[in-house]
């Protein structure tokens, strides 16, 4: 399944590239949230930054991005807060991000972000199938590939990282991927 989306995101990511115009207008939205998404993803994919994968089962994710922002090379930094929840039981997450993103004409379009992430995990080694993350607040790193189609929808390939960044004495870290599904308000 992961490779299947990575094979995704690259394919997004050089339509995105390949198609390199000047950004799509941001319709102003009127109220507090911009976009909302949901989606399913992979949980703790093994292969990636966090290099092994110790958990199981899908996440449910779910994001509120806020209609204030920036313009930053581009793009637009605006702030996300979010979470994944584990169908399995395992360590599920909250997030606050500040999201870098960039619109282009055609429809595709490219984020980044950084922020913060707390977890019901565990923070030391207790069990050969759950992951040691250290510390209960971790650094979140998400990359998300898509397109936006008929204006207000959008799909697209979507992966985070969390770890504590060798901050505390464990940090096997975990990794998510897979698609969501996006509205704007």
């Amino acid at each position: 399944m992961h490779r299947l989306a990575l094979s995704c995101a690259a394919a997004l990511a050089c339509l995105g590239w390949t198609a390199a115009q000047p950004a799509a207008a941001d319709p102003p939205s009127e109220g507090l949230l911009h976009e909302a998404k949901i989606g399913l993803l992979h949980h703790d994919t093994g292969g990636l930054w966090s290099g092994f994968r110790r958990e199981d089962g899908l996440d449910i994710s779910l994001e509120l991005q806020f209609s204030r922002h920036w313009e930053v090379l581009g793009g637009r930094l605006r702030p996300a807060l979010g979470a994944t929840i584990n169908t399995a039981g395992d360590t599920s997450k909250a997030y606050l991000d500040a999201r870098w993103q960039y619109d282009f004409e055609a429809g595709p379009f490219v984020a980044f972000g950084l922020g913060a992430a707390v977890h019901n995990g565990d923070l030391a080694p207790r069990s050969a199938d759950r992951k040691a993350l250290g510390s209960r607040v971790l650094f979140h790193i998400p990359l998300e590939i898509g397109f936006r189609f008929a204006g207000r929808h959008s799909v697209s390939a979507y992966f985070d990282h969390v770890s504590n960044g060798f901050l505390a004495d464990f940090n096997e870290g975990q990794d998510t991927i897979g698609v969501r599904y996006g509205i704007r308000f």
